[in-house]
């Protein structure tokens, strides 16, 4: 009985790092959560910082980090005063840590040599499969994880 105890934990300790590996890579994967307007080429992103308005996005919850005067403000929507901001022609920077508006100050000049850029391809105007899945994208009809597909992507 001990024997059998014992190669269990052997076997169990062998195949644990590969198990392990996977549900990190597979849980990293976020380009179905990501905006039409995000930028192109991050299998994964937390959080998008644009410089030209001092701004962030929360990828997975979906909201809109900014500040009114000294004070942090969380929204699903940008305030009047963004309303002439284009998503889709704002420089992008993405940032994968934890609560990343906290290094604010540090943010905002390590990224302010991207103010002005407009040279990023956005999710929406990339013709790659995998951004298909982003709901919005010109061609998420033809994406075969997309259940109301219903026979439009004619490729065999």
């Amino acid at each position: 009985m001990k024997k059998l105890a014992l190669s269990i934990l052997v076997i169990g300790a062998c195949y644990a790092p590969t198990a392990s590996a996977q549900v990190k890579i597979s849980l990293g994967v976020n380009i179905g959560s990501q905006p039409v307007w995000g930028p192109t080429g991050y299998d994964h992103a937390e959080y998008y910082y644009l410089p030209d308005y001092d701004v962030y996005y929360d990828v997975p919850r979906k909201r809109y980090i900014y500040w009114q005067g000294r004070r942090r403000v969380t929204t699903t929507t940008l305030p009047a005063r963004y309303r002439n901001v284009d998503l889709y022609k704002s420089y992008k920077v993405v940032i994968n840590e934890p609560n990343a508006y906290q290094h604010h100050d540090e943010d905002v000049r390590k990224y302010a040599q991207y103010k002005g850029r407009h040279d990023q391809t956005d999710i929406r105007d990339s013709h790659d499969e995998k951004y298909w899945q982003v709901k919005g994208h010109p061609d998420h009809n033809k994406w075969k994880g997309n259940k109301g597909n219903k026979g439009n992507d004619h490729r065999h």
